[in-house]
């Protein structure tokens, strides 16, 4: 497998691309269903509506959004209550920004990556309701990541001159490496002991994998569309991405390619890049830029 990062200071390369390489982005919110056809979208609603970075969201419940959220200068973990759209924060102020926020399965609480002034990236847990927030793991540098279950994660760590995929028993502190180049894009895939991840091929594209939690071992599942490093799941077979302003889904036992699904450009939307679908699959969030 190829690098996925050439450089010095990975801290500064991450803290690059989450902020300054999707300026003044947006989360968006709308209905979604299955059709024969594909998918339908339907009451898109930009929820954050700010200037800032808005991005990375995830669903807490059926109810519930979260996200990394601009406030006064800094960014912090917000809270959509979908019902009302009302707006509050998860998290007491730090000195670092509080990053990819999930909720950890089985339990009323979130972690989030929280990068500190010191350029330091670590993994931290923020009880609900609010109380200090303790780190998890020390030292160990997490870019991006993903529960296999609410006593493990699968994530992207910063290396000397990459980033590495590895798999972390929060509980007995053990870290096993998986893979030297990974992307950042890891999900659990609904219905299976099983997550996915990208990792970098020959092209310097990015291919999905599939990683069972049981065995360890990884299969190929596709490739995404040159430039696309995000992917979400369905359903156990298949995948959704935004390219663009465009939606594109892969079905595992379709024909080998993305299908255009559905196209927001009518709702100002452009340069999609993060996606979450709740629990129950009716609601879609994405993070873009607002073509205003």
């Amino acid at each position: 497998m190829c690098n996925i990062l050439k450089t010095i200071d990975l801290t500064l390369v991450f803290f690059s691309v989450i902020v300054l390489a999707q300026p003044e982005t947006e989360v968006f919110l709308m209905d979604i269903s299955t059709t024969e056809s594909g998918i339908s979208i339907e009451n898109i609603r930009n929820v954050s509506n700010r200037s800032g970075y808005d991005n990375q969201p995830s669903f807490y419940d059926n109810n519930t959004l979260i996200y990394a959220g601009s406030r006064d200068g800094a960014t912090d973990i917000a809270s959509l209550h979908i019902p009302t759209f009302k707006e509050s924060w998860m998290n007491l102020p730090t000195e670092g920004g509080e990053y990819s926020p999930l909720r950890i399965p089985n339990s009323q609480n979130i972690t989030a990556v929280r990068l500190d002034p010191d350029g330091l990236q670590r993994l931290y847990k923020y009880p609900i309701p609010d109380k200090p927030s303790e780190l998890l793991i020390e030292d160990l540098q997490v870019a991006y990541y993903a529960y296999a279950n609410e006593q493990a994660i699968l994530a992207t760590v910063l290396s000397t001159d990459r980033l590495d995929l590895v798999y972390v028993n929060l509980q007995k502190k053990k870290i096993d490496t998986i893979l030297e180049g990974s992307g950042r894009s890891i999900h659990k895939i609904p219905g299976k002991e099983a997550m996915s991840y990208t990792a970098t091929n020959e092209e310097d594209n990015l291919d999905i994998y599939q990683f069972d939690l049981e065995d360890r071992e990884s299969y190929f599942i596709c490739q995404l569309p040159i430039g696309i490093q995000d992917h979400i799941w369905l359903d156990d077979s298949k995948l959704l991405l935004g390219s663009g302003s465009q939606l594109f889904l892969y079905d595992l036992f379709g024909n080998g390619d993305w299908k255009k699904v559905a196209d927001l450009s009518e709702a100002k939307i452009k340069d999609i890049t993060r996606l979450a679908l709740s629990p129950d699959g009716t609601k879609l969030a994405v993070a873009a830029v607002s073509d205003q």
